[in-house]
């Protein structure tokens, strides 16, 4: 546990000790944050905050507030700029409504194994108990760290000014180490504005934990992995959280293994690379889940085996574990052999882990290199039958756009160097599908709580942590009506991002589900009640209300050269495409909400494979 700077006596001041300096609550936090060199605060102001406002107010000059016009849109931001940089903001909230509007972005975070620091103001501690405006709990006093206890890794609620120092300190420290996380500061209103006579601490030095795990284990995996046949790496988000993109890249330089991801580890191998074959489950391409089904022995890092990204772990679609053997590196012991058995669990640092491969690779294949080159040859043939199956729709002219011709422009037009960042909908299942994610948090996305308006909000937060790249967010329209005030936001800040809103009148992925399972649809579908007319209202008009500059594409051909002026003018822009509601994503895999049955996936009979082996 970290521990404070002690505070300095009297009797030490006396012989000659510095005494220490008098400082209101919110003066200690913000002198803090800054000496954690925290840039930004993002948040919505209120009551309960106006102390730690006052001193961030006279701080103006070393950390940015950013005002936001909802406090879950703070928090998509912060989420999106830790996606991007690594490193974390804060966020900041009154008591009441205020804070209560920000745990769907504390769990988008805490799922995705994002932080931030969530500042929530609360009631003074004098009316604890007396139900004043805004106190939350009737049954405890100024109880909100109770309404997001599963949502944070821990809430601090430091009750007097003597203890923000050492609370504000284990916070920042519990963020980022170990699995990354949110953690809560929950502050009553007279603590900030009361004093004491404290130190402000230093940080500790960032501590990288980087333990490769057992070494012996390490060694009977590679051995597992060259003894194969048809050997496969599963990279998860832990491959971009660790950071292991480049030992990646040696790892199999040296064993020519092939590479599949989760849907939420996309990125960390450009899937542009040879050896790269996309993301397996629900919505992975042909090749990725033919890879991850039909292997032998498979060498999991940083992966949680989730419903999505496993075909609802029904064995045969995604994975068939057992017989696949389970290679399973983590540095979350509960997250081994949580949803497979393991055949070897290593707990360890996934980035240490390869380095001790690659040096173990380098010592036995000085003198026999290992190929795989059926293996990987017959997984180049599944991808080249999807690319097959798939050019026919990208080239395609129709009106509305079908959604792969969209995803195609996109791929076109968005420079290398971007930010692109997806909302939650069923353009979301499309990008799982068909973007290549060309390096390492290139592609932004909610994964495990998938909070719809993350990307809509969420791309400001990621332009401030990278300015130098575009920022482009693809959003449904059921996702950006939600939260369309982050235009404000943009505005106000200078902020320049492109919102591509893919318009398909409702919330479509539901209503996919609904007629699919049910034959039937209700309340997932925009439309005029009386009339059942579909309706949508008009994007562009609304765009330019808050004064974003905007255009509407719906002919394919105007598609590229729309998308090229909105990058290009390094300001807010708003693109609103016109896509056809009936197209679905072609199945490889498949997903299950018992007692509901599963989908059987379509690929291979659209393509004409049924029937031949493989």
């Amino acid at each position: 546990m970290d521990t404070p700077n002690p505070v300095v006596t009297e009797p030490a001041a006396k012989s000659g000790g510095a005494k220490p300096k008098t400082y209101k609550g919110a003066e200690i936090m913000v002198e803090y944050l800054i000496k954690e060199k925290v840039p930004y605060l993002f948040g919505v102001c209120g009551h309960g905050n106006i102390g730690f406002l006052d001193a961030a107010c006279n701080a103006a000059d070393r950390i940015k507030t950013i005002s936001v016009h909802h406090e879950q849109a703070a928090g998509y931001m912060a989420d999106a700029y830790y996606k991007v940089r690594h490193e974390p903001v804060a966020t900041y909230t009154s008591c009441g409504p205020g804070s209560c509007n920000l745990p769907v972005a504390l769990a988008g975070a805490m799922m995705d194994s994002s932080a931030f620091l969530a500042i929530t103001g609360n009631v003074p501690t004098t009316q604890f108990n007396r139900m004043p405006f805004q106190e939350t709990g009737r049954y405890f006093q100024g109880d909100f760290p109770s309404v997001i206890r599963p949502l944070v890794k821990k809430s601090f609620q430091p009750t007097r000014v003597e203890m923000l120092p050492l609370a504000i300190k284990q916070a920042f420290g519990l963020l980022r180490t170990g699995r990354p996380g949110p953690v809560n500061l929950d502050v009553p209103l007279n603590v900030f504005q009361e004093t004491a006579e404290v130190e402000i601490p230093d940080p500790d030095p960032l501590v990288k934990q980087r333990s490769p795990g057992d070494l012996h284990a390490l060694e009977q995996a590679l051995d597992l992995l060259l003894g194969a046949r048809r050997p496969v790496i599963l990279v998860g988000q832990g491959g971009l959280i660790g950071e292991a993109t480049e030992v990646l890249l040696e790892f199999i330089k040296l064993v020519r293994i092939p590479v599949v991801t989760s849907p939420n580890g996309k990125g960390t191998l450009a899937e542009t690379h040879e050896l790269a074959f996309g993301a397996i489950g629900r919505n992975g391409p042909y090749a990725a889940n033919e890879a991850s089904s039909n292997a032998d022995v498979i060498l999991a890092l940083g992966c949680s085996f989730d419903d999505r990204s496993t075909s609802a772990w029904i064995s045969g679609y995604t994975l068939t574990i057992p017989p696949t053997k389970l290679i399973q590196i983590d540095n979350d012991p509960s997250e081994i052999g949580r949803n497979y058995p393991a055949h070897l669990g290593i707990l360890g640092d996934i980035h240490a882990s390869l380095e001790v491969l690659v040096r173990r690779a380098q010592e036995k294949l000085k003198s026999t290199p290992k190929t795989f080159d059926d293996w990987v040859a017959k997984l180049r043939e599944c991808r080249a039958l999807w690319d097959k199956y798939q050019a026919p729709f990208a080239g395609s002219e129709q009106v509305p756009l079908r959604p792969e011709r969209l995803m195609k422009g996109l791929s076109r037009v968005v420079p290398e160097n971007a930010l692109f960042a997806t909302d939650v909908g069923v353009h979301h299942n499309w990008v799982v599908q068909l973007w290549k994610a060309r390096r390492p948090r290139h592609l932004l996305q909610s994964w495990g709580f998938a909070s719809m308006g993350f990307a809509t909000c969420g791309i400001l937060g990621a332009k401030l942590a990278q300015p130098e790249s575009p920022a482009i967010a693809v959003v449904g329209d059921g996702a950006f009506l939600m939260t369309p005030h982050i235009l404000a936001t943009a505005i106000e800040y200078d902020i320049p991002a492109v919102w591509v809103v893919w318009n398909n009148y409702g919330y479509c992925s539901i209503r996919d589900m609904q007629l699919g399972m049910f034959g039937q649809e209700l309340a997932t579908s925009f439309m005029k009640d009386k009339t059942g007319e579909l309706y949508s209202p008009d994007f562009v008009m609304l765009a330019r209300s808050f004064g974003v500059e905007a255009a509407r594409v719906n002919r394919a051909g105007d598609l590229e050269g729309v998308l090229e002026i909105a990058i290009k003018s390094n300001r807010p822009y708003l693109v609103e495409v016109m896509v056809d509601r009936e197209i679905r994503p072609v199945g490889t895999g498949t997903w299950s909400l018992p007692p509901l049955p599963h989908a059987e996936p379509n690929f291979r009979k659209l393509a004409g494979l049924d029937g031949k082996k493989g």
